[in-house]
């Protein structure tokens, strides 16, 4: 049985396998990407709480800054290159297979994969920064799930895909993370930053389109002839889906409950006010000007395929700079999983964040 396993595994390594990247730094086995993903996890639930149990939070305002602009010109470069080398230059939307051969296009989509497939690595830093400044509550069990597997759901795509209609996905997320990192290096910079990053509400709406726009495109070739592997549609629609309601289901805890409460809230004071013969609040008008940005950028965002932002955070800046938790807040949050502290988790990179 276990030579039969052992027989299998290393045909599908070494026969079906895209013979281009065998070589490439990670690629030869899944082991070290599996390896590093699993360390992620010990380090950002275990190892990290642990040793920063009797530390002060670090201040790593500057760091963040820094750090997110890195990554906002990462993702604006892979991004490029899959829009110069691919999307933009003759890939189908409808089906596009992987061109498997060694001509310069076709390598600089591959070595393209590969960058994002090393970008999964950069973005750990997003939860390190989590453990380094005790923002324990960020570090959710899907947050660490969803950075932790994704190296290993891209390294499969390097492997055997290195490019055709998959890459579709990739296309998105880059431009996903430029706005969303560089959301959180303005909000890194202070809390004076605030009034500009009023549009905040709006990722996790914009990243829930961005699941459709995956799912749509790769449910297609389900239903036509296609030279491109259909499990690898079937992965990306599953993530898609997975994903989409997780999102969906935080945005409905995190805004939508929130909103109702206040209404409701703001609803039983005015009618105490009433009976008491009290003064009702009113309102304060909002400005026009502020109104008609804000209804601008929504109109314009659901009127063009965007390819959206990912996450929404949960910290304002004037949290970001608020006095941290102490020990034991930080480790209740940190232990808690339950229903009551979930709707303040968002589930992919925050690094200026919380």
């Amino acid at each position: 049985m276990l030579d039969t396993v052992i027989q299998g595994y290393n045909t599908l390594m070494n026969d079906y396998s895209d013979k281009r990247v065998k070589d490439w730094f990670l690629m030869s086995s899944p082991l070290p990407t599996m390896t590093m993903c699993l360390s992620y996890a010990f380090i950002v639930k275990v190892l990290g709480p642990r040793l920063m149990r009797d530390r002060k939070p670090f201040q790593l305002r500057k760091t963040l800054i820094v750090y997110n602009l890195l990554q906002v010109i990462f993702s604006t470069w892979i991004f490029y290159e899959a829009w110069d080398g691919a999307w933009g230059n003759g890939y189908s939307l409808r089906c596009q297979p992987v061109d498997y051969s060694t001509s310069p296009s076709a390598m600089r989509v591959a070595r393209g994969c590969w960058w994002y497939f090393f970008s999964k690595f950069t973005e750990f830093f997003d939860t390190f920064f989590f453990v380094m400044r005790k923002k324990y509550d960020q570090v959710s069990t899907l947050h660490v799930i969803h950075h932790g597997i994704m190296p290993m759901s891209v390294w499969f795509g390097v492997k055997f895909t290195p490019g055709g209609h998959s890459t579709f996905f990739g296309l998105l997320n880059t431009f996903v993370h430029i706005i969303m990192y560089t959301y959180y290096m303005l909000a890194a910079i202070g809390p004076q930053m605030q009034k500009y990053l009023w549009w905040k509400k709006y990722l996790t709406v914009l990243q829930m389109i961005q699941f459709i726009m995956v799912f749509i495109h790769a449910s297609q070739l389900l239903f036509i002839e296609c030279d491109y592997p259909k499990a690898f549609a079937w992965i990306i629609l599953l993530h898609a889906v997975m994903f989409y309601f997780l999102f969906y289901n935080f945005y409905q805890q995190s805004y939508k409950k929130r909103e109702d409460k206040k209404k409701v809230a703001q609803q039983k004071k005015d009618d105490d006010d009433r009976a008491n013969n009290r003064p009702v609040d009113v309102p304060q008008p909002v400005d026009s000007s502020i109104q008609n940005q804000a209804k601008s950028f929504w109109s314009n965002l659901t009127s063009t395929p965007c390819f959206l932002p990912a996450v929404t955070d949960t910290d304002t800046c004037e949290e970001m700079y608020s006095r941290p938790p102490v020990n034991s807040a930080a480790r209740s949050a940190f232990m808690s999983d339950g229903a009551g502290s979930f709707g303040n988790r968002a589930f992919v990179s925050k690094s200026a964040s919380a």
